[in-house]
């Protein structure tokens, strides 16, 4: 299969070509193509001049994105086939990332419709009560988008949905190692009636494309999932213009001494090693009050074993691979590191080919990167606690704060520490991961900057535009 960028409707074939592998199986199922400077400066010139010459109205960017919802659920077998060849994600898990971007692409659809601004209350000042105002909410113009090879297809839907529904162009740049879902999003787009020269789909590398991206005084917004490196060095270099960005995370679970002992280790096996752990919000750090983790460690390593490790399109497959050898020896490194400093594995540890297995680690420091960076693969680290206050300093003593999560069965102790946390988001009785994607998600200090959501995300694609009308006395 091959695969090419698309600019204004057509397929563009680069000279430069990588080939994508099955990550269980490590089959070449594609080769992609890569976007030159050339077109890509094309690519912007393009969703420029859309932007300025061809405006949808909102019940037309409403119907098309009504359409797209439609034709994602009726393709949802195929898609979720396709994520689990190049993400490596379980055929479970790629069939709720295609309901999740069929709910996102809906959710934009109604905001395109809500789209409004109010009255300003003018008169309310002195002197102007023959004056009557009001704002309006505009499209920003040519949107960047950058998306990661987690979660490829529903991230896309968070970041194009709005941008179509608030009136903007994109330019777009998936990640390359999921480069099909794209591609067939591209379709399903243009199947749903949406005109050539709004979305231009690239391929490329990200740091020769972001330095033509950032060097390009046309594109008006970024808006990027990935890494705390890359999304630092996109604010730094964006200049005035907007930027949302949706980072790292090595997200807190405080298991305090009256919770569910069996809903909290169910909970954090499911969450710490869905998508291999390959997810911004997955449980990584695991706070257990010393009353209770024996107990809790013995249910949360007995979880554990049950799972299925294997082949992704397995049905009873619960983990397959993660996305690449080079991840794999990454986290056996900070494994590695954390055992030389008194770290001790309770479970796993261990790899097959491409599949790391579900592994979880105490007697860990704050020093070790398993702990203070974000580990992005299926590790648990344990971390004893008797004092609440003082848990919760260390909970929010990191760069990080995307998502944190507390379990108790005490009202006043869950809200104290929801409160109490860091976080951009708090979960209570449930694993750190759980996202609803009409919420506004983001989070805060190196975790990034602005909020997604349909509802939240159209805000920062769009402007208010204030409108003043001086009446003539009568």
């Amino acid at each position: 299969m091959i695969i090419n960028s698309i600019i204004n409707g057509e397929e563009y074939v680069g000279e430069e070509k990588v080939k994508i592998y099955n990550k269980y199986s490590n089959e070449v199922i594609a080769e992609v193509s890569f976007a030159d400077e050339e077109n890509v400066r094309r690519a912007i010139g393009l969703a420029e001049e859309t932007f300025e010459s061809k405006r949808l109205s909102k019940y037309e960017r409403y119907t098309i994105l009504r359409n797209a919802f439609d034709i994602v659920k009726r393709r949802k077998e195929e898609l979720a086939a396709d994520l689990v060849k190049e993400v490596g994600k379980t055929i479970r898990e790629a069939r709720v990332e295609i309901d999740r971007a069929v709910q996102t692409l809906l959710l934009s659809a109604e905001e395109a419709k809500n789209l409004t601004g109010e009255q300003i209350p003018i008169d309310a000042t002195p002197n102007d009560d023959n004056k009557i105002a009001y704002y309006t909410r505009e499209p920003l113009g040519v949107i960047c988008a950058i998306t990661p090879f987690n979660v490829p297809f529903n991230l896309a839907c968070h970041k194009i949905g709005p941008a179509i529904a608030g009136g903007n162009t994109i330019v777009w740049k998936p990640a390359t190692d999921t480069p099909i879902t794209a591609f067939k999003l591209m379709e399903i787009l243009k199947e749903a009636g949406l005109p050539d020269g709004f979305v231009h789909l690239l391929y490329g590398s990200g740091s020769k494309l972001g330095e033509i991206f950032v060097s390009d005084p046309r594109i008006a917004k970024f808006t990027f999932t990935g890494s705390p490196a890359v999304g630092k060095w996109l604010k730094e270099n964006s200049g005035f213009r907007s930027v949302s960005l949706e980072l790292g995370n090595n997200s807190p679970n405080i298991i305090h001494e009256d919770a569910d002992i069996d809903l909290a280790a169910q909970s954090c096996v499911k969450w710490g090693y869905t998508n291999a752990g390959q997810t911004c919000i997955s449980v990584q750090r695991v706070y257990v009050h010393e009353n209770i983790i024996e107990s809790f460690k013995d249910k949360l390593i007995s979880y554990t074993k049950k799972l299925v490790i294997g082949d992704p399109m397995n049905e009873d497959t619960d983990m397959g691979p993660m996305i690449s050898v080079r991840e794999i020896e990454r986290v056996e490194k900070w494994i590695e590191e954390a055992i030389s400093g008194g770290a001790k594995i309770v479970y796993g540890g261990t790899r097959q080919d491409n599949v790391f297995y579900p592994t979880i680690v105490e007697d860990v420091n704050e020093s070790m990167k398993l702990v203070c960076e974000e580990i992005f693969g299926p590790v648990i680290v344990l971390i004893s606690y008797s004092d609440l206050d003082q848990v919760i300093k260390k909970a929010n003593d990191s760069e990080y704060g995307l998502q944190s999560a507390v379990f108790t069965q005490d009202i006043d102790t869950a809200l104290y520490v929801a409160n109490k946390l860091r976080s951009g988001g708090v979960v209570i009785n449930d694993g750190s991961t759980y996202r609803a994607d009409l919420m506004p998600y983001g989070g805060i200090k190196a975790s990034g900057i602005g909020k997604e959501g349909p509802k939240y995300a159209i805000k920062e694609m769009t402007y208010m535009k204030p409108v003043i009308i001086n009446l003539k006395k009568r």
